[in-house]
């Protein structure tokens, strides 16, 4: 059994490792509260844009014509969003892990591949396991915003554009709530429109808390949102294009793609502080259980020390 001061050294040990797991929960879930603000901001833009994008395409043959411009893939793109620190579970784990089965995918298909990393975690992986990586996007994970976003689709949009590219994946973590984060692969080019039209925007930005009440309000969210879709009325179709069509959609689409890209940076943010936040809200539980269990070994062996020294004693006085 470990003496009364190897115990007592662990417990502060213990004692300190909680204090730092503690302070860096309650950090994490400032910086959630304020990337759920952003995704709060950025939701409005998003919706009245798809809202046009999706009458447009259920209204128009011509403009649907505009999103099947596929071709042979020969050199694919994978955008995989991560972070620049870690502590957060299997967040970057899960990322590298679905970017990689993708470029074997893609290797298996004789097809060439370019990574371009959102997050240091990410970048460092790719370099790693040999993969090609294009650009320097550290900056952009710890603080997203619209314009560094826009410089990235812009990017994608004039390489697909002039056939450099063929066919561009972004792999990121959509923001459910502060407990669920869905791993998401969605392609980004040539624009798939049915699962633009498919595509799940249901977020809860108003709790930070992960746990069993939390998963069933869940629950019950999502049952009424089944029930408003099964109810919700067609889209208002009665817009007035002008010029026309055409340039109409080549000046949404290019905006449509820089949205994507910037509603998948700001999830994987979120998605970030949510799982560092229950990582270390796991970590100093799991310290409090340590120091009870070492409170109790301490006063066990502080009991059975007195117990030895009264023994001592009484022994003593016997023999006297």
């Amino acid at each position: 059994m470990p003496s009364l001061k190897e115990i007592k050294n662990r417990i502060a040990s213990v004692n300190s490792t909680r204090k730092i797991t503690s302070a860096m929960k309650m950090v994490a879930s400032s910086k959630l509260h304020h990337a759920q603000v952003m995704i709060g901001n950025m939701l409005p833009y998003e919706t009245m844009l798809e809202g046009i994008l999706k009458t447009f395409i259920a209204s128009d043959v011509d403009a649907r014509s505009m999103f099947d411009f596929r071709r042979e893939v020969r050199r694919a793109a994978v955008i995989a969003f991560s972070s620049n620190s870690g502590l957060c579970g299997g967040f970057n784990a899960n990322v590298i892990k679905t970017t990689l089965k993708i470029a074997d995918d893609f290797k298996a298909r004789g097809i060439d591949i370019v990574t371009y990393p959102v997050g240091r975690k990410a970048a460092e992986k790719m370099t790693k396991v040999g993969l090609p990586v294009a650009g320097d996007y550290t900056a952009v994970a710890d603080k997203p915003n619209a314009r560094d976003c826009q410089a990235i689709g812009e990017e994608r949009m004039d390489k697909y554009n002039a056939g450099v590219i063929d066919e561009v994946v972004m792999v990121y973590h959509h923001f459910k709530s502060a407990g669920s984060q869905v791993l998401t692969q969605k392609r980004l080019l040539p624009i798939d429109i049915e699962e633009a039209m498919d595509y799940d925007h249901y977020r809860d930005l108003d709790t930070s808390i992960a746990n069993a009440r939390t998963v069933e309000y869940l629950k019950q969210k999502e049952r009424e949102r089944q029930y408003e879709r099964k109810e919700a009325h067609a889209l208002n179709s009665n817009f007035l294009v002008e010029p026309d069509m055409e340039t109409v959609m080549r000046m949404l689409i290019p905006r449509y793609v820089n949205l994507m890209i910037y509603t998948a940076l700001l999830d994987s943010n979120a998605s970030e502080h949510a799982a560092r936040m229950v990582a270390m809200q796991t970590a100093t539980d799991n310290a409090d259980e340590l120091l009870r269990q070492l409170n109790l070994q301490y006063n066990k062996a502080r009991q059975q020390a007195i117990t030895n020294e009264l023994l001592d004693i009484v022994g003593g006085s016997v023999n006297n």
